[in-house]
Protein backbone atom coordinates (compact mmCIF):
# COMPACT_ATOMS: atom_id res chain seq x y z
CA UNK A 1 0.00 0.00 0.00
CA UNK A 2 1.33 3.65 -1.02
CA UNK A 3 1.27 5.77 1.99
CA UNK A 4 0.56 8.50 -0.44
CA UNK A 5 -3.02 6.97 -1.35
CA UNK A 6 -3.50 7.02 2.01
CA UNK A 7 -3.17 10.41 2.76
CA UNK A 8 -5.36 11.17 -0.53
CA UNK A 9 -7.94 9.40 1.17
CA UNK A 10 -7.87 11.59 4.45
CA UNK A 11 -7.71 14.75 2.41
CA UNK A 12 -9.95 17.37 3.20
CA UNK A 13 -10.56 15.77 7.17
CA UNK A 14 -7.64 17.61 8.72
CA UNK A 15 -6.46 14.36 9.75
CA UNK A 16 -3.03 12.61 9.23
CA UNK A 17 -1.04 9.72 9.59
CA UNK A 18 0.59 9.27 12.73
CA UNK A 19 2.73 6.41 11.73
CA UNK A 20 2.22 2.63 11.67
CA UNK A 21 3.62 -0.79 12.69
CA UNK A 22 3.23 -4.71 11.98
CA UNK A 23 0.92 -6.10 14.59
CA UNK A 24 2.51 -8.54 17.33
CA UNK A 25 0.58 -11.65 18.66
CA UNK A 26 -0.67 -9.87 21.88
CA UNK A 27 -2.32 -7.20 19.79
CA UNK A 28 -5.80 -8.99 19.70
CA UNK A 29 -6.04 -8.79 16.13
CA UNK A 30 -6.65 -11.21 13.58
CA UNK A 31 -3.74 -12.75 12.15
CA UNK A 32 -4.68 -11.73 8.50
CA UNK A 33 -3.85 -7.87 9.65
CA UNK A 34 -0.04 -7.43 8.11
CA UNK A 35 -0.25 -3.23 8.91
CA UNK A 36 -2.07 -1.24 11.12
CA UNK A 37 -2.24 2.90 10.31
CA UNK A 38 -2.20 5.02 13.24
CA UNK A 39 -4.96 8.24 12.04
CA UNK A 40 -5.35 11.21 14.32
CA UNK A 41 -4.36 15.22 14.16
CA UNK A 42 -1.73 17.31 14.87
CA UNK A 43 -2.88 21.27 16.16
CA UNK A 44 -6.03 23.20 14.77
CA UNK A 45 -6.43 21.73 11.23
CA UNK A 46 -8.89 19.27 12.22
CA UNK A 47 -11.06 21.64 13.87
CA UNK A 48 -11.87 23.77 10.77
CA UNK A 49 -13.39 20.46 8.98
CA UNK A 50 -15.36 18.81 12.29
CA UNK A 51 -16.62 22.08 13.07
CA UNK A 52 -18.57 22.51 9.60
CA UNK A 53 -19.67 19.09 9.76
CA UNK A 54 -23.20 17.90 10.15
CA UNK A 55 -22.06 15.98 13.11
CA UNK A 56 -21.07 18.43 15.02
CA UNK A 57 -24.13 20.00 16.01
CA UNK A 58 -26.39 17.24 15.93
CA UNK A 59 -24.79 14.05 17.83
CA UNK A 60 -24.73 13.84 21.51
CA UNK A 61 -20.55 12.55 20.83
CA UNK A 62 -20.08 14.84 17.86
CA UNK A 63 -16.24 14.33 17.70
CA UNK A 64 -16.42 10.15 17.99
CA UNK A 65 -19.58 10.23 15.62
CA UNK A 66 -17.54 12.33 12.91
CA UNK A 67 -14.19 10.33 13.11
CA UNK A 68 -16.27 6.88 13.24
CA UNK A 69 -17.72 8.56 9.70
CA UNK A 70 -15.01 10.20 7.76
CA UNK A 71 -12.13 7.41 8.91
CA UNK A 72 -14.97 4.39 8.13
CA UNK A 73 -15.24 6.41 4.43
CA UNK A 74 -11.13 6.44 4.24
CA UNK A 75 -11.27 2.39 5.21
CA UNK A 76 -13.82 1.88 2.63
CA UNK A 77 -11.79 3.53 -0.06
CA UNK A 78 -8.41 1.56 1.20
CA UNK A 79 -10.25 -1.71 1.63
CA UNK A 80 -9.18 -1.29 4.93
CA UNK A 81 -10.64 -1.49 8.18
CA UNK A 82 -11.40 0.73 10.77
CA UNK A 83 -11.07 0.79 15.02
CA UNK A 84 -11.71 3.93 17.21
CA UNK A 85 -10.07 4.28 20.46
CA UNK A 86 -13.70 5.05 21.72
CA UNK A 87 -15.17 1.83 20.63
CA UNK A 88 -15.62 -1.33 22.64
CA UNK A 89 -15.49 -4.35 23.31
CA UNK A 90 -13.06 -5.19 22.44
CA UNK A 91 -10.85 -2.38 23.80
CA UNK A 92 -7.47 -1.69 21.72
CA UNK A 93 -4.57 -0.18 23.57
CA UNK A 94 -4.25 2.73 21.50
CA UNK A 95 -1.42 4.19 23.21
CA UNK A 96 0.23 1.86 23.94
CA UNK A 97 0.19 1.52 20.07
CA UNK A 98 0.86 5.09 19.27
CA UNK A 99 4.25 4.45 21.33
CA UNK A 100 5.07 1.92 18.16
CA UNK A 101 3.99 3.56 15.77
CA UNK A 102 5.17 7.52 16.03
CA UNK A 103 7.80 8.70 18.51
CA UNK A 104 5.51 9.87 21.73
CA UNK A 105 6.01 9.75 25.30
CA UNK A 106 3.72 9.26 28.34
CA UNK A 107 4.54 13.24 29.48
CA UNK A 108 4.84 13.85 33.35
CA UNK A 109 0.91 14.76 33.33
CA UNK A 110 -0.04 11.66 31.13
CA UNK A 111 -1.05 12.69 27.84
CA UNK A 112 1.64 11.66 25.39
CA UNK A 113 4.02 13.98 24.32
CA UNK A 114 5.27 14.20 20.69
CA UNK A 115 8.75 16.12 19.76
CA UNK A 116 7.22 18.77 17.22
CA UNK A 117 3.36 18.89 18.20
CA UNK A 118 4.04 19.07 21.94
CA UNK A 119 0.58 17.76 24.27
CA UNK A 120 -1.21 19.28 20.91
CA UNK A 121 -2.47 16.31 19.11
CA UNK A 122 -4.76 13.16 19.21
CA UNK A 123 -5.08 9.67 18.26
CA UNK A 124 -8.97 9.32 16.08
CA UNK A 125 -8.75 5.80 15.33
CA UNK A 126 -6.64 3.23 13.12
CA UNK A 127 -6.59 1.21 9.86
CA UNK A 128 -6.07 -2.28 9.66
CA UNK A 129 -4.42 -3.24 6.43
CA UNK A 130 -4.05 -7.03 5.04
CA UNK A 131 -0.97 -5.74 3.27
CA UNK A 132 2.05 -4.29 4.40
CA UNK A 133 2.58 -0.20 3.77
CA UNK A 134 5.71 1.04 3.22
CA UNK A 135 7.15 3.89 5.60
CA UNK A 136 10.17 6.00 5.92
CA UNK A 137 13.04 5.22 8.19
CA UNK A 138 12.60 7.75 11.08
CA UNK A 139 15.93 9.35 13.13
CA UNK A 140 15.11 7.93 16.98
CA UNK A 141 15.33 11.01 19.00
CA UNK A 142 14.52 10.99 23.06
CA UNK A 143 11.53 12.52 24.93
CA UNK A 144 11.63 16.34 25.23
CA UNK A 145 10.61 16.07 28.60
CA UNK A 146 13.84 14.21 29.67
CA UNK A 147 15.32 17.86 29.32
CA UNK A 148 12.64 20.13 30.15
CA UNK A 149 14.35 20.86 33.68
CA UNK A 150 11.31 23.24 34.71
CA UNK A 151 8.58 20.67 33.87
CA UNK A 152 6.43 23.56 34.26
CA UNK A 153 3.15 21.26 33.48
CA UNK A 154 4.11 19.93 37.11
CA UNK A 155 3.60 23.22 38.81
CA UNK A 156 1.38 25.50 36.74
CA UNK A 157 -2.09 23.40 37.84
CA UNK A 158 -4.07 25.82 40.05
CA UNK A 159 -5.50 23.19 41.82
CA UNK A 160 -2.51 20.52 41.62
CA UNK A 161 -4.19 17.63 39.98
CA UNK A 162 -1.25 16.24 39.27
CA UNK A 163 0.61 14.52 42.24
CA UNK A 164 3.15 12.15 41.09
CA UNK A 165 2.30 9.15 39.06
CA UNK A 166 -1.58 10.14 39.02
CA UNK A 167 -4.53 12.87 38.40
CA UNK A 168 -6.86 14.03 40.41
CA UNK A 169 -9.81 14.24 38.41
CA UNK A 170 -11.83 15.14 41.07
CA UNK A 171 -9.71 18.24 42.00
CA UNK A 172 -9.99 19.10 38.05
CA UNK A 173 -13.43 18.85 37.37
CA UNK A 174 -14.16 20.65 40.25
CA UNK A 175 -12.09 23.63 39.76
CA UNK A 176 -13.57 23.85 35.66
CA UNK A 177 -16.90 24.42 37.59
CA UNK A 178 -16.05 27.28 39.24
CA UNK A 179 -15.64 30.70 38.16
CA UNK A 180 -11.80 30.43 38.51
CA UNK A 181 -11.74 27.46 36.23
CA UNK A 182 -13.33 29.74 33.35
CA UNK A 183 -9.74 29.79 31.73
CA UNK A 184 -8.88 26.46 31.37
CA UNK A 185 -12.66 26.05 30.30
CA UNK A 186 -12.28 28.46 27.88
CA UNK A 187 -8.16 27.97 26.30
CA UNK A 188 -8.13 24.82 27.41
CA UNK A 189 -5.37 23.13 30.45
CA UNK A 190 -3.06 25.47 32.08
CA UNK A 191 -0.94 22.59 32.77
CA UNK A 192 -1.30 21.93 29.22
CA UNK A 193 -0.72 25.00 27.34
CA UNK A 194 2.58 25.48 30.23
CA UNK A 195 4.29 22.64 27.91
CA UNK A 196 7.07 24.71 25.97
CA UNK A 197 7.42 22.25 22.93
CA UNK A 198 4.92 22.81 19.93
CA UNK A 199 3.22 25.88 21.39
CA UNK A 200 2.20 26.40 17.47
CA UNK A 201 0.32 23.63 16.97
CA UNK A 202 -1.83 25.05 20.34
CA UNK A 203 -5.90 24.24 19.71
CA UNK A 204 -7.73 27.58 19.09
CA UNK A 205 -10.33 28.72 22.01
CA UNK A 206 -12.73 27.33 20.07
CA UNK A 207 -11.27 23.72 19.96
CA UNK A 208 -10.37 23.87 23.75
CA UNK A 209 -13.11 24.68 24.80
CA UNK A 210 -15.21 22.12 22.90
CA UNK A 211 -13.00 19.65 24.76
CA UNK A 212 -13.10 21.04 28.34
CA UNK A 213 -16.82 21.00 27.97
CA UNK A 214 -17.01 17.87 26.92
CA UNK A 215 -14.11 16.51 29.29
CA UNK A 216 -16.59 18.28 32.30
CA UNK A 217 -19.98 16.60 30.82
CA UNK A 218 -18.07 13.09 31.58
CA UNK A 219 -16.64 13.87 34.58
CA UNK A 220 -19.56 15.51 36.25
Amino acid sequence: MDIRKIERALDGTGLIIRGGFAPQAGDGLKSDVACVVMIGNAGPEMWDAFSESSEFSAHVDPLDAWSRRVIGDAASRLQADAVYPFDGPPYFPFQRWAMRADQVWASPIGPLVHPEFGLWHAYRGALLFRVGVAFESRSETASPCDTCIDQPCLTTCPVAAFPPGGYDVPACAGYLKSAAGEDCMSRGCLARRACPVGREYHYGTDHAGFHMFHFLKNHR
